[in-house]
């Protein structure tokens, strides 16, 4: 038996979802995605906050991890758990079924052989929808999802970005992004912005 991965970047890598959790046995950490990507969907499970897809132009390769699961995990259960992480799904026991024809929301589970010594590895890809890919823009969006729901949730952009940060990740746009969301909040750090976002 091979063990199946799937690759981690943004807020995959410290938050999995109790599914894939509970079924990683390890983890390769010194690895880069094999595509760029960048801050280009506003994501509406965040109330609109910029995450990182997958991007044909702009963008870079990040750091990334690949979670390697438990060995008696199919290909088959790996990517329903991977795909219910992705669409909010987690916990429902439903399955992944590629459409013939994607739309603009979603989520498809892509395949890697042989990738860093692992057989088979799976990731996320969701199309871009930010179509004004601006720090400026990104900053708006980031700015007013904590001032909604999900930045009580913690699952807003400015909490997003934190945790790329910590994580490693940087992209083409991310320094002009951090710098425009503490103009915008007339701030010294991303926790200090948060903070005032979510006070407001």
């Amino acid at each position: 038996m091979h063990h199946i991965g799937i690759l981690a970047y943004g807020s995959l890598i410290e938050d999995p979802g109790e599914e894939i959790a509970s079924s990683i046995v390890t983890r390769a950490e010194d690895v880069d995605t094999p595509f760029k990507v960048e801050f280009a969907r506003s994501s509406t499970k965040r109330d609109g906050a910029p995450t990182l897809v997958p991007v044909e132009g702009g963008g870079d390769s990040v750091r990334a991890q690949i979670l390697i699961l438990r060995e008696n995990i199919t290909v088959k259960k790996a990517e329903d758990m991977l795909w219910r992480r992705e669409a909010c799904r987690i916990g429902t026991g439903e399955t992944y079924d590629p459409p013939e024809t994607p739309g603009p929301n979603t989520v498809l589970v892509e395949r890697l052989e042989d990738f860093h010594d692992v057989g088979l590895v799976l990731y996320a890809r969701i199309a871009p929808n930010i179509e004004d890919l601006s720090p400026q823009k990104l900053a708006e969006l980031a700015i007013e999802s904590a001032r909604a729901d999900a930045g009580s949730e913690g699952r807003d952009g400015i909490s997003y970005l934190i945790v790329a940060k910590r994580n490693g990740t940087c992209t083409p746009l991310m320094p002009e992004y951090e710098r425009e969301i503490l103009r915008q909040t007339g701030t010294k750090d991303l926790m200090d912005a948060l903070n005032i976002s979510l006070a407001q």
